[in-house]
């Protein structure tokens, strides 16, 4: 699935200000509820089981947490920008200021991996972080991810 399919529209793209992880995950499935027919704490509970697995920072100032669930018909992702990074255990201590939440149906298992992957490639260019982390709007932000995409092809 392509970025641009994962990332529709700049409602995907969020600036956040939590102080600690918890209160970004809780913040996160406030988000995906508000968007979707199902209760906070579920997609709460499904981001924490998988965090629980091992941390989702990918390093350099990026997390990715993710989840395959079994009650989402459709896969949901957001990018939320926080104004401070927060410690999210990254390998390489950075605090995390640039977050990638995917949360993939169960049902529709073959295109999670390539997804999460997609993401990762796109995040191989070192100045694609700074960009998102300048980008002066959600739709900036977007395009910036699409066109880090379109250069990968």
């Amino acid at each position: 699935m392509a970025l641009a399919d994962l990332f529709p529209a700049s409602s995907g793209v969020l600036t956040l200000s939590p102080s600690n992880k918890k209160e970004l995950f809780e913040m996160l499935a406030a988000e995906v509820a508000a968007r979707i027919d199902q209760p906070q704490e579920r997609i709460l509970d499904a981001i924490l089981a998988r965090e629980k697995l091992g941390p989702t920072a990918l390093g350099r100032g990026v997390s990715l947490p993710h989840a395959r669930v079994d009650w989402l018909d459709n896969p949901v992702a957001i990018l939320a920008r926080l104004t401070r990074g927060i410690d999210m255990e990254a390998r390489d201590g950075e605090p995390v200021d640039l977050v990638f939440l995917v949360l993939w149906p169960e049902a529709a298992s073959e295109g999670f991996l390539p997804a999460l992957s997609g993401i990762c490639r796109v995040l191989r260019d070192n100045q694609l972080p700074r960009q998102l982390r300048q980008a002066q709007s959600a739709d900036e932000a977007l395009e910036t991810l699409r066109a880090a995409e379109r250069a990968q092809d």
